[in-house]
């Protein structure tokens, strides 16, 4: 498993295993019950600038719909149904993981002065504000193998006048082979890592 760090938070009951197929959905449990936590992480696979420019991104929280403003991890056992995986979690709500790891990856390309959640003077001169649209498992027919979704609208506004300078849709379809947990989070890792290289080549090429 490679840019992935699963941080145990818990030790599970004794013979809880990770199911398989539509076993694996669940909506969200007790919330006193404790979860494993994934994060996922920025791909080291990003081409660094020639220079940086002189200029600084901010990198605005994503805005989503209700089902992903938190920060367990969410699959689809229909298309109008959404649901969890149980006795695990993201390490951060969704929108605050993708703003880091749009933060990371930016900031690995050595493109910019500065990139950050906040400016570092009044404002910054590049905002990035971004929409979550899928950050999800998709169960498939057959109900025992699934793809994960990532797809982000991001627009590059200039802070000065809020005019908006470009934007463009970053998306990823992965397979995964099964519902398990683990196979579910490489294949969420996968998906990740393609949107963020190809973010960060945009904003890398525009600046």
């Amino acid at each position: 498993m490679t840019r992935l760090t699963h941080l145990r938070q818990a030790v599970l009951v004794s013979g809880l295993a990770l199911l398989s197929g539509c076993a694996a959905i669940s909506a969200v449990g007790d919330a006193a019950t404790p979860l494993d936590v994934y994060e996922l992480r920025a791909p080291d696979s990003i081409q660094p600038a020639n220079r940086a420019a002189a200029r600084d991104v901010i990198v605005e929280q994503p805005t989503t719909s209700g089902a992903l403003e938190t920060d367990r991890i969410m699959i689809r056992p229909d298309p109008l149904q959404a649901q969890y995986l149980p006795e695990v979690r993201w390490s951060e709500p969704t929108p605050v993981m993708v703003q880091t790891l749009m933060l990371r990856s930016i900031e690995a390309t050595g493109a910019v002065r500065y990139v950050g959640r906040t400016p570092l003077g009044a404002s910054g001169d590049i905002a990035l504000v971004t929409e979550i649209i899928d950050f999800q498992a998709e169960v498939n027919p057959d109900g025992d193998t699934a793809t994960v979704e990532v797809r982000l609208l991001v627009r590059m506004v200039r802070e000065r006048d809020a005019q908006i300078l470009a934007s463009r849709t970053f998306s990823a379809s992965t397979p995964s082979a099964s519902t398990e947990t683990e196979v579910l989070i490489d294949a969420f890792s996968a998906a990740s890592d393609r949107v963020f290289v190809d973010l960060a080549a945009w904003v890398r090429d525009l600046i």
